[in-house]
């Protein structure tokens, strides 16, 4: 019997030697245990109702082009072709990455928590720009840039997705002029305009990302058909934002859905660069619309914010510098439903402040509305405490589950660009972010432009090409000489002959 079970002993222990000196000797690096990239799974033919399928509804049938420490990821991006991958293994690449092909997927490796890391030393402009169609850009690190993390330029069905963003200047992720898009299981934190922001864009959808530490958190600016969703947003100045600014080509912002986020604690000075939009933003703003309509507010909870929780307000009151006759300027139709507030308002500051002492109070409301507006409804006032409701009616619907997404069934066709329609796009899709007509965002009024350009477009493209820092008040305008002649010169002569 004793002699059986040393031989069973014996072999166990055998096979327990032979597993690990075959583990050993015949395994490759740990590079091999990385898991089969997850776009493959994302690009499988047929609709579900996971949202990445619906923004890159493709079979896989590229390349795979490996980047590893040492290496070029814009090297690659240049050699490969639609419709190839792109992986990127842990390393430090200090490097700004544009792709102006369509159906490029850049995955960054992480390995046993070693992350593939742009770094743009606070010398770079901008980590990755692109202008190509069905982007999908996940899990980099991303940090000390001057401009922007992640910056869409009239690109659509893009997916932007499990990324780290620190410190990258003017806004964290960015898409411009984009249709079709997926933003969601991002974090980013310490930037100085919005973490997020969806600028000029339809059919997008904000899901399971954090934010905090930044100006405003998660900005829906001059978009429609936009989900907000699932996010945890807190210590911003401003937490979720929904707005138009006016002086920009797309004079709308309509159909909103800001529902089951966590707003909490949006209390942050505001570090935003003087004279622009979000400058004025309040230390302690939860959630902000201003001149939007049909925004939902929805299931929410949204505590420890020191102004107020919910500020409603038209252009005229939130942006009194606002000049631009085309943009309607009251939020229209708003709608709040079942929310969770709590302790809002407790320091207000500025205009609320004064109003609330007008009323022989000294704390902020849980909701704030001033200014115009109609058709505006509410689930049940009485739960609040609120400022400017009066003309609120009872709303209409009890919820919103019936929305999952609000992008499209399948992916948006890449837009055709004649000769003539190029300066437009090229204003469009670059330099509205930064520029608008009559008003001031982060760079100098298109307006002003204008007047010290006088038939002069030439002279656009040299500073756009090589921008200098000549004014003090704004920031450094980062270079576009990535851009064609032809297009440098087309945005160049529609700057001149814009009149709004």
């Amino acid at each position: 019997m004793k002699s059986t079970l040393f031989k069973i002993i014996g072999g166990l222990l055998l096979l327990a030697i032979g597993v690990f000196l075959g583990r050993t000797l015949l395994s490759s690096s740990g590079e091999s245990t990385v898991p089969m990239p997850s776009t493959m799974q994302y690009r499988n033919i047929g609709h579900s109702g996971d949202t990445t399928q619906v923004a890159q509804r493709k079979e896989f049938t590229g390349q795979i082009i490996e980047v590893k420490k040492g290496g070029s990821i814009q090297e690659a991006v240049k050699a490969a072709n639609p419709g190839d991958l792109i992986r990127v293994f842990p390393g430090t690449y200090s490097e700004n990455v544009y792709i102006d092909k369509d159906d490029i997927s850049l995955q960054g490796v992480v390995i046993k928590g070693e992350w593939p890391t742009l770094n743009g030393n606070h010398k770079i402009n901008d980590a990755f720009l692109y202008s190509g169609n069905g982007i999908l850009i996940e899990n980099f690190k991303i940090i000390n840039y001057k401009g922007n993390g992640i910056m869409g330029q009239a690109g659509n069905n893009f997916i932007i997705r499990n990324n780290w963003i620190i410190d990258t200047g003017v806004y964290g992720i960015f898409p411009q002029f984009g249709k079709n898009g997926l933003i969601e299981h991002n974090v980013l934190s310490k930037i100085a305009d919005a973490a997020i922001y969806v600028g000029m864009c339809d059919n997008i959808d904000v899901l399971h990302n954090e934010v905090f530490d930044s100006v405003a958190g998660i900005e829906i600016e001059n978009s429609r058909h936009c989900l907000v969703e699932n996010n945890y947003v807190h210590n911003n100045t401003g937490g979720l934002l929904a707005f138009i600014t006016p002086g920009l080509p797309i004079k709308t912002a309509f159909n909103i859905i800001f529902r089951n986020n966590f707003v909490v604690n949006n209390n942050h000075p505001n570090f935003g660069a003087p004279g622009s939009t979000v400058a004025s933003i309040p230390p302690g703003t939860g959630i902000l619309i201003m001149a939007a309509d049909d925004v939902i507010i929805e299931n929410n909870i949204i505590t420890g914010n020191k102004n107020t929780g919910i500020t409603i307000v038209d252009l005229a009151t939130g942006d009194p510098k606002a000049n631009d006759p085309n943009s309607e300027g009251n939020p229209d139709r708003v709608v709040i439903l079942d929310n969770i507030m709590f302790d809002n308002g407790n320091d207000p500051t500025g205009e609320i402040k004064a109003i609330m002492l007008t009323q022989l109070d000294s704390k902020g409301p849980d909701i704030f509305a001033y200014g115009g507006g109609t058709g505006s409804t509410i689930r049940d006032k009485n739960r609040y405490r609120t400022f400017g409701l009066d003309g609120y009616g009872p709303a209409q619907i009890e919820d919103t589950k019936d929305i999952k997404t609000f992008m499209l069934n399948a992916p948006v066709p890449p837009r055709s660009v004649t000769d003539q329609e190029l300066g437009e796009i090229t204003y469009y899709g670059v330099c509205a972010g930064c520029h608008a007509f009559g008003t001031t965002l982060i760079g100098v009024d298109t307006q002003i432009i204008k007047e010290i350009y006088v038939d002069n477009p030439q002279g656009i493209v040299n500073y756009i090409t090589k921008p200098l820092n000549l004014r003090d008040d704004y920031p450094e305008m980062p270079p576009q000489d990535y851009l064609s002649e032809e297009a440098k010169m087309a945005v160049a002569k529609y700057i001149l002959q814009m009149t709004n």
